[in-house]
Parts: structure tokens; C-alpha cells; sequence
């Protein structure tokens, strides 16, 4: 499991007075704002984020330190993470994305179907792709109950009930 967990990113400059519009990618929108300074990935940079107000996709936010449109542009694309210890433990039917990269994925005879490289999500829910030697593109798959009914972190695996026509 990842110790950094992505929770948002900057998507550019707003307004300007220095103000970024934030992306949060937390189940509750706004609590971006309440596990303490974010980071880059590496560690490199630490954010301390207010939230000003709601805006198409996301939020206003100051960022300290950053006072100029130009330094808030310099910042879009940042994507912004927290240590896993900081954020709130999960139902045993919820998972991090960051938790199913790289658990290898089992249809439901067993077959090896490939290994879990990203979960996208576009605003319609949750969509697993596997990487797969058995078709020749990545296989994206919607993340319910129905297609995914197992996962075992502490194994590394997951079950996938492929609909009929992805066979």
C-alpha cells in the first residue's frame, strides 16, 4: 500500500490575486482542506490550502506563499498528496485507488485476467483497467459490486465477473 495518497490537484490559476482552482478528489469535496499541508509526491513542496469558495469542478483556494496569477499558473497540474495515516480508515467495501494498482485481477474460474494499472473515475463512477495478455487492448471495467465482487488487499487480488461480451 502507497503512503502518499493523492487527494486533489491544482487545475490552474484563478483570478488574479494568487487564488488556484482546486480539484478534490476526497469522497466529501471540502475536506481537502482539513488534513493538514499537502504535498507533491516526492515530498519536495508543501501546500497549505484554504478553501474560498465553490467554482465549476472544484474550488477557489489560496495556497500560502502564493500571491501572483503568475505563481498560481506555475502551480497547474500540481497534483496533491497525504500521508495514508492522516486519512480516515475505510469500510471494509471501500477502497484508495491508490491501494488497487497492482493487484492482479482473476476472473471467476480462476483465470488470470492481467494486473489493476489505474482507476479512473469521470464523474459517472468508478472504472477499473487492466492491463491483459488475453485481449489486445486494456480492458476498462466498471468498479460495482456486480463486475468486481471480490477484493483482497492483504492478497493482492481481485475477483472479476467479466459481462459476456468482453469474453
Amino acid at each position: 500500500m502507497a503512503d502518499l495518497i493523492c487527494i486533489g490537484a491544482i487545475a490552474g490559476a484563478f483570478g488574479i490575486s494568487g487564488e488556484v482552482r482546486l480539484k478534490s478528489f476526497c469522497s466529501v469535496p471540502e475536506d481537502i482542506a482539513a488534513y493538514g499541508p499537502l504535498s507533491t509526491e516526492d515530498g519536495s513542496r508543501q501546500f497549505r490550502i484554504t478553501l474560498t469558495r465553490p467554482v465549476a469542478g472544484g474550488f477557489g483556494a489560496r495556497i500560502a506563499g502564493v500571491s501572483t496569477r503568475d505563481a498560481a499558473v506555475a502551480l497547474r497540474g500540481t497534483s496533491l498528496f497525504v500521508d495514508r495515516a492522516r486519512l480516515p480508515s475505510l469500510p471494509d467495501d471501500e477502497f484508495y485507488h491508490a491501494d488497487m494498482i497492482g493487484l492482479d485481477a482473476f476472473d471467476t474460474g480462476g483465470l488470470a485476467l492481467g494486473k489493476v494499472v489505474a482507476v479512473h473515475n469521470h464523474g459517472a463512477g468508478d472504472i477499473i483497467e487492466l492491463s491483459s495478455d488475453r485481449h489486445k487492448s486494456a480492458l476498462l471495467l466498471p468498479f460495482t459490486k456486480a463486475i468486481v465482487p471480490n477484493v483482497d488487499l492483504a492478497a493482492g487480488r481481485l475477483i472479476v465477473d467479466l459481462p459476456e461480451e468482453s469474453e
